[in-house]
C-alpha cells in the first residue's frame, strides 16, 4: 500500500465514524496539551495497542511530528520473535516502522512483574537514545478496573485503589502517558479490526496462573450479577479525586518535615511518629521512589513492616526498594544503595 493511500484510509476511518472520531478528538487534544513533537508508542500487537498505533499515525500526519513505534519481545515464548516480526509486517503496510526491542535476560520467576520491569527499562533506554520524553501505552477502562480488583485483593490503600494515572514520571526526564483510559476495550477492538483487519493474541492472557487473567474472567459473571464496570470506573475516578486532594496537602507536609538531597532524604523522627500509618507509608514511598526514580512503589506489606520496626527499634539498618533505611540521631535516613 502506498504512503498516500494508507494515510487517506486512516484519516477517513476516523472522520466517517462518530465513535472513532470521538476517540481521536480526545487523543488529539491530549497530545496537543504537551506541545511535543516526538512520542514513542508502545505496541504489543493486541487490539488496544494497534488502535493506539493507528491514532498516533493520523496525529503525526496532521501535526507533522515524529512518532516512533516499539515492541518489546520478552523472549519468553518460543514463537515470540516470529510474532514480533508479524506485527512489524502488518504495521509496515500502513507506513508504520516498528522497532523490535529484544530482551536478552532470562526470566524464571515473577514472570509478569519482571517482564513489566524489563519492558519499561527497554522502552526508557530507547527513549534516551532518541531523545523522547513521552511513552504512550494503550491502557483502557477495563485495564483500570482489572488493576483495581488486583490491588483490592492485595489490601491496597487509597493510592493503589485509585489505579492508574493518565501520566506518570517513570524516569528522570521520561513520562508514561495513557491517553485511552476513559475508553472501552471494545471500541479499540473495533478500530483495530476496521483498519488492520486482524490483531495478535498473547497466549499468556489466557493462562489462569496469572492473577490478572483470573480477574479478567470475572467481568462477565460480575456484569450479569448487576456489577457494572462503568460504575466501578466511576468509583475509581472518585477515589483518584480524593487521592489528588490528599496529595496536595501531603506534598506540603513532606517538604516541611524532610531534608531532601540528591542521594539522601532525612525525615524528622518526632514529626514522623505523630503521623498515622497511611501518612507514614506515603513518606517512605515518596522518599524511595524519588531517590531511585522508580515507577512502582514497594509492596504495602513491606512498607508497613518497615514502619513497625521503626517504631520499636532504637537503631536499625534495613534495605528496601534499592534504598538503605536507618536511624541517625533525630532522623530516619533513606539513602539510595550504592552500585557494586
Amino acid at each position: 500500500m502506498s504512503k498516500k493511500n494508507s494515510n487517506v484510509i486512516l484519516k477517513e476511518v476516523f472522520e466517517k465514524q462518530d465513535d472513532f472520531l470521538n476517540i481521536y478528538s480526545s487523543f488529539n487534544k491530549t497530545l496537543n496539551s504537551f506541545k511535543k513533537k516526538t512520542f514513542l508508542i508502545a505496541v504489543s500487537g493486541g487490539p488496544d495497542s494497534l488502535a493506539l498505533a493507528a491514532l498516533a499515525k493520523v496525529y503525526s500526519n496532521e501535526n507533522k511530528c515524529k512518532i516512533y513505534y516499539a515492541l518489546v519481545d520478552h523472549n519468553i515464548r518460543k514463537n515470540s520473535s516470529t510474532e514480533a516480526k508479524s506485527v512489524k509486517k502488518l504495521l509496515k503496510k500502513f507506513q508504520l516502522n516498528l522497532n523490535i526491542l529484544t530482551n536478552k535476560k532470562k526470566i524464571n520467576n515473577n514472570i509478569q512483574s519482571n517482564s513489566r520491569e524489563i519492558r519499561y527499562n527497554l522502552l526508557i533506554n530507547f527513549c534516551k537514545k532518541k531523545k523522547i520524553s513521552h511513552i504512550l501505552t494503550a491502557h483502557n477502562m477495563e485495564d483500570q478496573v482489572e488493576t483495581f480488583f488486583i490491588r483490592l485483593s492485595r489490601g491496597s490503600g487509597l493510592d493503589g485503589l485509585s489505579s492508574m494515572k493518565s501520566i506518570n514520571k517513570i524516569d528522570r526526564n521520561i513520562f508514561l502517558l495513557r491517553p485511552l483510559l476513559n475508553f472501552k476495550k471494545n471500541n479499540l477492538l473495533k478500530i483495530s479490526k476496521h483498519i488492520f483487519r486482524k490483531y495478535f493474541k498473547d497466549p499468556s492472557n489466557k493462562n489462569m496462573k496469572y492473577l490478572r487473567t483470573r480477574v479478567r474472567n470475572l467481568q462477565k459473571p460480575l456484569e450479569s450479577s448487576g456489577i457494572n464496570y462503568n460504575q466501578i470506573f466511576k468509583s475509581i475516578n472518585n477515589l483518584a479525586s480524593s487521592r489528588d486532594t490528599l496529595n496536595f496537602y501531603f506534598d506540603k507536609m513532606y517538604k516541611d518535615t524532610s531534608i531532601i538531597k540528591k542521594k539522601k532524604i532525612s525525615i524528622n523522627i518526632k514529626d514522623f511518629d505523630k503521623f498515622n500509618k497511611e501518612i507514614k507509608m506515603r513518606f517512605l514511598n515518596k522518599s524511595i521512589k524519588s531517590l531511585t526514580n522508580s515507577y512502582y512503589s514497594p509492596r504495602s506489606k513491606k512498607i508497613f513492616n518497615l514502619i513497625d520496626q521503626l517504631l520499636v527499634k532504637k537503631s536499625l539498618k534495613l534495605s528496601l526498594g534499592r534504598c538503605n533505611i536507618f536511624k541517625e540521631k533525630n532522623y530516619i535516613i533513606i539513602q539510595k544503595e550504592k552500585k557494586n
